[in-house]
């Protein structure tokens, strides 16, 4: 058994190198230069551990995250980027990603 992420989420195990990434900019450019085969896979093991995932992750509380739950959270959030190339943009996904580089994503300096 690894201790990448938290018991019961195995089968997420292979996508953790390509798509457990921390910010939002980070989660956007690794769905832009994803292929519809990359996201696909990662979006079929995903999405019927979506519940279980979050159950486990409101169990514990952000204060209480150790780097399993961190990996399992923004696993989470890639999964969230790619359901929507997935579910809607479907085929017209890669004419969106050529658009989306005109869409920085920034980050605001903290008390701004």
């Amino acid at each position: 058994m690894s201790d990448l992420l938290p018991a019961g989420f195995a089968a997420l195990e292979p996508f953790v190198a390509q798509w457990a990434l921390a910010g939002s900019a980070a989660r956007a450019v690794r769905r832009g230069t994803s292929s519809r085969e990359e996201r696909e896979a990662f979006y079929a093991a995903g999405r019927d551990l979506l519940d279980a995932a979050l159950d486990h992750l409101d169990r514990r509380g952000l204060d209480a995250f150790d780097a399993a739950d961190e990996r399992l959270m923004n696993l989470l959030l890639s999964l969230a980027h790619v359901s929507l190339a997935v579910e809607l943009q479907k085929d017209a996904e890669p004419v969106h990603a050529d658009f989306r580089r005109f869409m920085r994503i920034t980050r605001t300096p903290a008390g701004a």
